[in-house]
């Protein structure tokens, strides 16, 4: 099963194929999209009841998860396929050649009485000063799935509790984040069941004065921005950093930033130099790109030349080691 795009030409992009949480080395086929994001398709090839079975799944922007069958109220030791509902009245028709019909395929048609598939559940917690137990009312919280993209932002309600739906089995990150507060993000694996999944957090208050010469980093508890070896794009886990630095820029509209990029000591002095410009420029770019004004931020890099540790040329380190080099740090210029 493949998706397109649908052009604003009425013409179609590139087929994309869904990928091996829907597709097998056996046959899919019959795919039905639902108002809710759920795909129902046939498959002869995930674990079924004989020939083509009906299943179901959740789809994303990243594929198809949780993919269950039907069960025995559709499936067959025959073929079953061609399934559509409409999510309103919950009442369908599939197709199926089972033992009992008029001829070779023949079309049924149903109500769903219960949930058949789909499980959910509620994340819920509250959120507390870690000092006080304080309960945090209006602490703005952002769900994020297991490769950090955005699913949804909300704020916690007097009594400072927080809930979100989501999907069984999946991982999930959430951040919180409050003003004199430092942010914090905490991941939570939601169980392969229905119910509730609680993720408390507790927030330390933030006792930082900042002021020039400061890393921001390190004043605010932000960690450095890392880069992969020889890379000079922007990580995932390095964006949501990224978010921090740009939330205390936002709170501090005087503030401007010189961001100092450094690398390990492989490579030569020469190309070092020019990677981690390369990085403190991608490092600046995206925080333009954000709605931070470019006269704000100043950036340099400044290759193998200040190493944390003693990794330099020739002498032998782990990978972890030479990973503390390549950074970004965030010196506060003016305020």
């Amino acid at each position: 099963i493949y998706k397109v795009n649908i052009n604003t030409n009425g013409g179609f992009s590139s087929p994309v194929n869904l990928g091996p949480g829907i597709n097998t080395e056996g046959k899919e086929t019959f795919p039905f999209i639902t108002d809710d994001n759920e795909i129902y398709f046939a498959s002869d090839g995930h674990p079924g009841l004989g020939g083509l079975d009906v299943f179901v799944g959740k789809l994303s922007d990243d594929g198809v998860s949780n993919v269950k069958n039907l069960g025995s109220d559709i499936n067959s030791p025959k073929d079953d396929f061609a399934y559509l509902i409409d999510t309103k009245s919950r009442r369908g028709f599939f197709t199926s050649n089972k033992d009992g019909g008029l001829g070779s395929d023949d079309i049924y048609k149903f109500l769903e009485t219960k949930p058949l598939v789909i499980c959910t559940q509620e994340l819920y917690g509250t959120i507390t000063d870690l000092a006080t137990g304080e309960v945090l009312p209006n602490t703005k919280l952002t769900l994020y799935d297991n490769n950090f993209k955005v699913i949804t932002t909300g704020y916690s309600d007097q009594n400072g509790n927080y809930t979100f739906p989501v999907t069984c089995g999946l991982t999930y990150n959430v951040r919180a984040e409050k003003e004199k507060y430092t942010t914090k993000e905490q991941s939570v694996t939601i169980l392969n069941e229905k119910g509730r999944t609680q993720l408390s957090i507790a927030l330390e208050k933030s006792d930082c004065v900042v002021t020039i010469g400061d890393d921001l980093g390190k004043c605010f508890g932000i960690k450095m921005i890392y880069f992969d070896l020889d890379k000079s794009n922007i990580r995932r886990e390095a964006a949501l950093d990224l978010e921090k630095i740009l939330d205390v820029l936002n709170q501090y509209p005087k503030m401007k930033l010189d961001i100092r990029s450094h690398t390990d000591s492989r490579a030569t002095h020469k190309y070092n130099e020019a990677l981690s410009d390369r990085r403190a420029k991608s490092t600046i770019k995206w925080l333009i790109q954000n709605g931070v004004a470019p006269n704000r931020l100043t950036g340099k890099g400044y290759g193998e030349t200040q190493l944390v540790n003693g990794c330099s040329d020739g002498v032998k380190c782990t990978e972890a080691e030479h990973q503390m080099n390549r950074r970004s740090e965030f010196i506060i210029s003016a305020l």
